[in-house]
């Protein structure tokens, strides 16, 4: 038989915290493994969402495109950012412009992966609220082209961002997802979807891996995925599901800033009494994403102080240096002069007050922007106040009648935290899977920087990006 003229469709779903030990609640994904082919997965340290996938489409580590978390300093700017958007933060050749050397035309859906505004894919969904001039925020998202948008939200209503992340965040998010999946590969059909799929992330965090509220979100997810694994089928897709870490139980939060700030290394500035991080100021200061902790250090002088205080502060499992991290694939301009590792139990708070008092108003609201780092705190309403329910509620209404509200729910204490990730798994049971409906595309192991290539072979286009040799035509009967 002749190799078909164009490639093979995909659908790449990114699975949040999929593990071996969850797909014996997920009856689909597993039979999907079962019929197929399966692989551990080999991560990359930031075990983290954006630095995961960029090396997903990249095939490099976050030492070559520069993805060295979900944020990090901008020193040209002396701002700590997270959750940018911009495709143009990542740096190296994508996974479709290779695919498009060989077929030119190839055509690309993005829906929901992380920096995915400004990339050349042909169909783009992506998380965006409307941001009011009074300074409300309502729910939306940003599309490509600009009547997809339309086209989504009268099928199946206005993304629903507050179950998205926050302390309602949930499965109407990722069901949203799967159905603007299913819509785009119906109605436009592209040679290679890639779905994100963040309802893992919530309740693992929330309540551990291990805790039977997890299972249950885990088989919800399962049983939503159905519909679009049976689509995929009925067009002829293959399927790739994958995931980027596996979260882990953890219970001990480390304040890293804190520690920096006793010692006289990290600043803060005071506005209408609440304190804030001077990063410019500041001798040292760290960016904590879950179990990782960028630190940076102004001065070559403040690093053997700025370490001293570190090699003392129980929780942090590694710190590296530059050979560290250069061992690691994390030795970027971007990272920190120091990056921190939690010990497996661990992860890293952001707060860099040391009274209660004079946190910043942002620190109770739901405001991944603004935070100098990542607040898992705000999956809860604050459990220390009896009438946060009420106050959510009463938020909610000023929010209905187009007044401004602040929804200032999110606890300060961050002690009900059960799960994180970030760290390299420990074992391959706690650590992220690769599954395919292809037999023996995937076996063994799967490092994420072989996945590019792998999407490439499974669409026959070769894992540099060239077509390869047809094969010849049989000539039997």
């Amino acid at each position: 038989m002749t190799r078909p003229a164009g490639p093979v469709p995909l659908l790449v779903l990114d699975v949040v915290g999929l593990t071996p030990a969850l797909l014996a609640h997920m009856p689909h994904l597993r039979a999907l493994g079962e019929r197929g082919s399966r692989a551990a997965l080999d991560t990359v340290l930031p075990a983290v969402t954006c630095s995961v996938q960029a090396t997903f489409l990249t095939g490099r580590t976050p030492a070559e495109h520069g993805i060295v978390g979900n944020g990090w300093y901008f020193r040209d700017l002396g701002e700590v950012l997270l959750w940018r958007q911009s495709h143009h933060l990542i740096e190296g050749e994508r996974v479709w412009d290779a695919a498009r050397r060989a077929h030119p035309g190839y055509t690309v859906a993005n829906i929901c992966w992380w920096y995915a505004m400004g990339a050349d894919t042909d169909f783009t969904v992506t998380p965006r609220p409307v941001y009011r001039a009074d300074g409300r925020k309502e729910p939306d998202c940003y599309t490509r082209p600009a009547a997809l948008h339309d086209e989504l939200t009268a099928r199946l209503g206005t993304f629903p961002l507050f179950s998205y992340w926050g302390p309602g965040a949930g499965l109407a998010s990722s069901r949203w997802i799967i159905e603007a999946t299913r819509y785009v590969l119906t109605a436009h059909g592209p040679d290679l979807t890639l779905a994100y799929l963040p309802h893992l992330d919530y309740d693992l965090q929330r309540f551990g891996p291990d805790d039977p509220r997890s299972h249950r979100a885990a088989a919800d997810l399962d049983a939503a995925l159905a519909p679009l694994l049976d689509d995929a089928r009925a067009q002829g897709r293959t399927v790739v599901a994958l995931s980027e870490y596996g979260i882990t139980p953890a219970r001990r939060p480390v304040d890293i800033n804190r520690a920096l700030r006793r010692a006289g290394l990290l600043q803060v500035h005071t506005q209408d009494g609440m304190e804030y991080l001077d990063p410019l100021a500041s001798r040292a200061f760290a960016v904590a994403d879950h179990q990782i902790a960028h630190v940076y250090v102004r001065r070559p002088e403040d690093l053997p102080a700025t370490r001293a205080v570190l090699d003392e502060l129980p929780g942090i499992g590694l710190l590296l240096d530059d050979t560290g991290k250069k061992a690691h694939g994390l030795d970027h301009p971007r990272s920190g002069e120091l990056v921190a590792v939690a010990q497996p139990d661990a992860w890293f708070t952001y707060y860099y007050w040391l009274d209660d008092a004079h946190a910043p108003d942002f620190a109770q609201l739901v405001e991944i922007h603004r935070k100098p780092g990542y607040d898992p705190a705000e999956l809860f309403l604050d459990p220390a106040d009896p009438y946060v329910r009420v106050r959510a509620a009463s938020a909610l209404a000023r929010k209905k009648l187009g007044l401004r509200y602040r929804m200032a729910v999110v606890p300060l204490d961050p002690s009900p935290v059960r799960g994180s990730h970030g760290r390299l798994p420990g074992n391959d049971e706690e650590g992220p899977l690769l599954l395919c409906s292809a037999p023996d595309a995937a076996a063994g192991r799967v490092a994420a920087t072989e996945v590019k290539g792998l999407l490439l072979e499974l669409a026959g286009l070769g894992v540099d990006g060239t077509r390869p040799p047809r094969e010849p035509a049989s000539t039997s009967a």
